[in-house]
């Protein structure tokens, strides 16, 4: 099940594109986190970092509801990517947020569509950014 996040598009008025897709997950967040960073590694993808917010927040003594950002990607793919809009590099490489949210575990991310329109990308380049959409589809199923 997939939702618009509309709280966390960051507005932008654009009709018809979301900033932001959020999709439902029936694992805890660490659980979710880790069957993603296990879903990557077996399709070869790089996995560049795992930030856990929340546990970085602890450490300055303050509180954050569990939240997890998987940043990730295929350098063959992002790679024309930045190369045909530079200012892209600010979104790449792709990035997968896993909440809580009262409880409900969430996976978020900025959809390609999003991010074809702020870029100005071709079909040709979004389509490198698209396995994001099955990928997320494949962990939050089951």
């Amino acid at each position: 099940m997939s939702e618009s996040d509309g709280a966390a598009t960051g507005g932008g008025g654009r009709e018809g594109v979301s900033d932001v897709v959020t999709k439902l997950g029936s694992r805890s967040v660490a659980e979710t986190a880790s069957l993603f960073t296990q879903l990557l590694i077996g399709k070869g993808l790089k996995i560049f970092t795992v930030i856990d917010q929340s546990a970085e927040a602890r450490l300055v003594g303050k509180q954050l509801r569990e939240t997890i950002l998987i940043v990730f990607g295929n350098p063959a793919g992002g790679t024309p990517v930045m190369d045909a809009a530079p200012l892209s590099a600010l979104d790449l490489p792709l990035k997968v947020l896993v909440w809580s949210d009262e409880g409900q575990t969430k996976v978020s991310y900025v959809s390609p569509d999003a991010l074809a329109s702020r870029y100005h990308l071709g079909a040709e380049l979004v389509a490198n950014l698209r396995g994001i959409d099955a990928l997320t589809d494949a962990l939050v199923a089951g």
